[in-house]
């Protein structure tokens, strides 16, 4: 049984919970309970799992983590106008090993994705990422990983995996399901140039933080096409944080994390939301305040989805033909939320990872350039890739 390592949520936060405004997220969330046991699986939408590894970390962080604080500032938190059914599972274990967890994680995962159920995951070290990702491997499907994060975290790929080495293994390891890696948010001096000229080379998206400030709405395009998002906490402004992490003197700031966090939310294809790095400190309830405001504005994001059906494409979609050069490249309008798409094209008789035509999301912007002549950069890698 997939959910037999997981542990209830504790006493103190069903105490503190009780004694809520009987508004609040207290009185909508179904807890796993030492009393009541697990709530039923095929009335939840979304489920709330904290994960007490972090064995994986390079920096090390505290060995026992403890989500308490997170838990009762998100019960605080009064709900929108919401339709979702919310679970809290309670905490993952830590196992004998760091892989023993990754395969309890995965197996969590895999069942709740079948289930159509999001899974908002609370860890420490971000290579549980890799557990994230290898549950989609029963799947049948490529998948598309988002990185909120100052690093690319490709590492060394040939040592044993470390939260700043996950996405290499992800690489490398069989069976190859990655068909995109987008970082949001990288800041240069903490990445070689070896890192950088391997993104570019296998032709993933990055974005720096400094260009992501003064446009945060290049975000969500990014997001829609998502399948996995992991957040890493020290991409964050250290102050906003509480000083959870020191060094991170510059960062996204409250704010902005929280709009990246709804981004993700309403993206109609984000099935496993992570939040990575979270550092216990005794006093630290600036931290889990911002912690619990993302997963508010996750789930925020959640109940907004538009679920647009790209397959019927004649139905409330504007389309537009743009030559450039000697492309012919194919926009999608939505008449019902406004948001773009590109085509890229399928390739006969390449052996590509691209089954069909496939609508990548896009900007206003993109097909505006593209009228001037300019090919979208996302559109080109991923066409490259296809033709890999």
């Amino acid at each position: 049984m997939a959910f037999e390592n997981l542990s209830p949520v504790s006493d103190s936060v069903i105490a503190h919970a009780a004694l809520l405004n009987e508004q609040s997220l207290a009185s909508v969330i179904k807890v796993h309970s030492r009393q009541g046991g697990l709530p039923e699986m095929e009335n939840l939408n979304i489920t709330i799992i904290g994960v007490r590894e972090s064995r994986g970390a390079v920096d090390s962080i505290e060995s026992t983590l403890d989500f308490t604080a997170i838990r009762k500032a998100l019960y605080a938190l009064f709900p929108g106008n919401w339709h979702t059914k919310i679970g809290d599972l309670g905490d993952l274990e830590p196992g004998e090993s760091s892989l023993d967890t990754f395969y309890a994680l995965k197996e969590i995962i895999t069942q709740l994705v079948k289930n159509n159920i999001i899974p908002l995951i609370l860890g420490g070290s971000q290579d549980l990422t890799y557990a994230l990702y290898r549950a989609f491997d029963g799947l049948d499907q490529m998948v598309n990983l988002v990185n909120v994060d100052g690093h690319f975290d490709l590492g060394n790929s040939s040592l044993p995996i470390t939260n700043k080495s996950y996405v290499g293994r992800i690489i490398v390891d069989q069976p190859y399901n990655l068909f995109n890696y987008s970082n949001i948010g990288y800041q240069t001096y903490y990445n070689s140039q070896e890192e950088i000229d391997l993104m570019e080379k296998l032709y993933f998206d990055s974005f720096r933080l400094g260009s992501l400030t003064s446009e945060l709405s290049a975000v969500e395009p990014v997001m829609r096409d998502a399948d996995i998002v992991s957040l890493d906490l020290s991409s964050i402004q250290s102050e906003v944080l509480g000083y959870m992490h020191p060094h991170n003197v510059n960062g996204f700031n409250g704010r902005e994390i929280c709009a990246i966090a709804r981004y993700a939310g309403l993206s109609d294809r984000v099935s496993v939301f992570g939040i990575f790095e979270y550092n216990l400190q005794k006093y630290n309830d600036t931290g889990a305040s911002l912690i619990a405001q993302l997963l508010w504005y996750f789930i925020e994001g959640v109940n907004f989805r538009i679920n647009e059906r790209l397959q019927d494409r004649d139905v409330n979609f504007l389309h537009y033909s743009v030559p450039v050069d000697d492309e012919l490249l194919s926009f999608y309008k939505s008449t019902v939320s406004e948001r773009w798409w590109i085509e890229i094209p399928f390739m006969k008789g390449v052996n590509n990872k691209l089954k069909r035509n496939t609508l990548l999301p896009c900007t206003e912007d993109d097909y505006i350039n593209a009228c001037n002549q300019e090919i979208p950069e996302r559109w080109y890698k991923a066409k490259r890739k296809n033709e890999v």
